[in-house]
């Protein structure tokens, strides 16, 4: 969705030229929804997995940012990915803004206790790749999630990979 879920609602009220007056009554009745159902349609792409493994093994940070609710979000990153593979889990909170706003991901630096420098955002939308110029990290855009190659050029991804395991050559390959 790129924007979170009640950009999408306000977006289909809009659309349908209903009034936004019950946007909120609206959005609590999909996040209970969809709260029930995390896991519909969702799945871990192929490398994911070994991406993740590998980062570890190179002693290197993770950490997920979504514009989902954060329990949701954590719940989804519980069950699909094993053991320890994430450091730091963040969804959409109270008080929070919203991506492409650099505010939560550059909270994720700092408990990290790494520099923006040593810092690489992944994302699959122009919102990831915004968030990640607008907190000052370099960013890499993959083609094997929700938009194509066009999109994230357009937003400025410093690198667009096909498969996981070119973040791994990468990183490798980068001086930090």
């Amino acid at each position: 969705m790129g924007n979170g879920s009640r950009v999408l609602i306000e977006r289909m009220l809009e659309f349908r030229g209903v009034e936004l007056e019950r946007t909120q009554e609206i959005h609590e009745w999909y996040k209970e929804k969809y709260d029930n159902d995390f896991l519909y349609l969702t799945t871990v792409y192929d490398g994911i997995i070994s991406m993740l493994e590998d980062l570890k093994d190179m002693g290197i940070k993770t950490a997920i940012l979504s514009n989902k609710d954060d329990s949701t979000t954590k719940k989804v990153a519980e069950v699909m990915l094993p053991g320890d593979l994430i450091d730091i889990c963040l969804g959409a909170r109270k008080g929070k803004a919203l991506k492409p706003d650099p505010e939560s991901v550059l909270e994720i630096v700092e408990e990290l206790g790494v520099s923006r420098s040593e810092s690489l955002y992944i994302g699959d939308t122009a919102t990831d790749i915004e968030t990640a110029k607008n907190a000052g990290i370099s960013s890499v855009g993959v083609l094997w999630g929700f938009r194509d190659e066009n999109e994230l050029k357009g937003a400025g991804a410093d690198i667009i990979v096909s498969h996981p395991l070119e973040i791994i050559d990468f990183i490798k390959n980068r001086k930090f």
